[in-house]
């Protein structure tokens, strides 16, 4: 009888099914593009926030009210009051020393979408946790992503004529 060199066709088939079970199971976990993509998401929240606040302080400098702790802003035109928005629509903008107030009207106008209350359907949710910060989620379908989930973008307003709104992304639940 000959001594057997190397493999059998079979055993080489079972070790290659092996193989691919493991890859199956655990590539998943390697591979986590759901998850990179809402962290994504998150960053691209964060720029857009602090593009839209630095365009708004640039009108508000403009405008000659950037010193000031509470102003109105005239996205287009002037504004009737400087110092009190009373215009519903979309033209008007609360700030904080030039940038926008973290209220939900005034972000929502400054970045042109829409946030939802975290009931689902929207696609950001937004929770005004204190009144200088706010808390903006990506939001499920379902409406269950809520800011301790860790998946999210807090604005916090301005706290000085010297300062500018601090802007902090968590992904760590994304």
């Amino acid at each position: 009888m000959r001594k057997q060199q190397g493999f059998t066709l079979i055993e080489l088939v079972v070790v290659i099914i092996i193989l691919g079970i493991l890859a199956v199971t655990a590539a998943p976990k390697f591979i986590d593009l759901q998850g990179d993509a809402r962290e994504s998401t998150m960053q691209g929240m964060k720029a857009a926030l602090e593009g839209a606040s630095t365009l708004t302080y640039s009108k508000a400098a403009i405008g000659g009210i950037e010193k000031k702790a509470a102003a109105c802003l005239a996205l287009s035109g002037t504004a009737a009051d400087p110092d009190t928005c009373t215009d519903a629509t979309a033209t008007e903008v609360n700030v904080v020393y030039g940038y926008p107030k973290a209220a939900t009207a005034d972000l929502q106008k400054v970045l042109e979408t829409v946030f939802g209350d975290g009931s689902g359907g929207e696609e950001w949710d937004i929770d005004l946790t204190l009144t200088a910060d706010a808390v903006i989620t990506l939001s499920g379908t379902d409406g269950t992503n809520t800011p301790a989930d860790k998946c999210q973008v807090e604005y916090n307003e301005a706290n000085d004529a010297n300062s500018r709104p601090v802007i902090v992304t968590e992904t760590a639940g994304c």
